[in-house]
């Protein structure tokens, strides 16, 4: 399985200050890594998460020489920068969306010049065919069922074309490089509020915003019958390592097959809270597509590796680290976007 990586190799992450960057960066740090280049377009005082010890750079990716700096000594490259967000996001921001192909082409060409020897591109399931996922029970979706490609419009296409890129750096170069497709990654540390929150965080915030001011109801993009399932962040970060470590090529999905209505997932945030609101449902919010569920077969077969973390006890986590930062005092409250 791969190669040995030491402790002063360095390993550069994009997309940082986000929050599977900033998860991925605590986590490499814990496991010991020394040399962490962690880079984002955004000031280092709006990023998620620092870490000591660990390089910060502000940079835009989205230029070649900025790139090249990223990359420069590096003996690994996890690209997780992008321009992205839930729903009420990239439904609304296809330009902003696409332009995130400008990241991993010039990411790529810098990280080939400079030597790096392993490459991870964090890819999304909005690469999948739209038209399979037309209903709540939907099959989940196998790595094949990307192709005939019908994914996202905007973001999904951004995505699917920079797998292809990835693609053919191996193929026509022998450039190691590795793809996941995320699905719908949840957690603490994370966007709640500002527009390119998800939906478990969304919903989170809406049910505390209403326990906080008495109110009776709540507001549910869609007729809450759509599904998803939604992978903790944590199980993420240890199924990117694993693909990172392995030497697995095409893309795999790493997401949970815990398949759950949007009505589900209020019940259960509901639940945790220890409330019962009310649902107005929004018929003309964006809430992309029917239905979508990762098959995790091919992930266990290459990698012997699947999500561990129930949704219910994810939530709980990530329900409590929401409540703890809109009840802080005036002043101290981190804005998230």
């Amino acid at each position: 399985m791969g190669t040995s990586l030491a402790t002063d190799d360095l390993i550069v992450i994009t997309g940082a200050g986000g929050f599977i960057g900033g998860h991925l960066v605590g986590a490499l740090a814990g496991a010991g890594h020394r040399a962490i280049r962690a880079v984002d377009i955004k000031p280092l005082d709006a990023w998620y998460q620092r870490h000591p010890g660990v390089e910060s750079l502000t940079l835009d990716l989205r230029g070649i020489d900025a790139c090249r700096q990223a990359s420069a000594g590096a003996r690994q490259v996890y690209n997780l920068a992008s321009d992205m967000g839930g729903m009420g996001f990239i439904e609304t921001h296809k330009v902003e969306c696409m332009l995130s192909v400008l990241i991993n082409t010039h990411m790529l060409m810098a990280a080939h010049e400079a030597g790096v020897e392993r490459y991870f591109y964090s890819s999304s399931a909005c690469v999948y065919a739209a038209g399979k996922q037309l209903t709540p029970d939907v099959a989940p979706l196998k790595e094949a069922d990307a192709y005939p490609a019908m994914p996202e419009d905007g973001y999904g296409w951004e995505k699917l074309f920079s797998e292809r890129m990835c693609r053919h750096f191996l193929e026509d170069d022998g450039f190691q490089t590795y793809v996941a497709r995320y699905h719908n990654i949840y957690g603490p540390d994370g966007t709640f509020e500002g527009g390119r929150e998800k939906a478990p965080a969304a919903i989170s915030r809406k049910i505390i915003a209403a326990q906080l001011a008495g109110a009776r109801e709540i507001e549910v993009w869609g007729d809450g019958e759509q599904t998803r399932s939604f992978t903790y962040i944590d199980d993420c970060v240890e199924g990117t390592r694993k693909l990172m470590a392995s030497d697995v090529h095409e893309p795999l999905n790493i997401g949970s097959d815990e398949l759950v209505t949007i009505n589900q997932l209020i019940d259960i945030v509901e639940e945790i809270a220890g409330v019962r609101f009310a649902r107005k449902y929004n018929l003309s919010a964006p809430k992309g597509v029917r239905g979508r569920c990762s098959d995790n077969t091919l992930v266990k077969q290459k990698l012997g590796w699947a999500p561990s973390v129930r949704l219910r006890d994810g939530m709980a986590r990530t329900y409590q680290w929401i409540y703890d930062q809109m009840t802080l005092p005036a002043g101290r409250r981190r804005v998230y976007s």
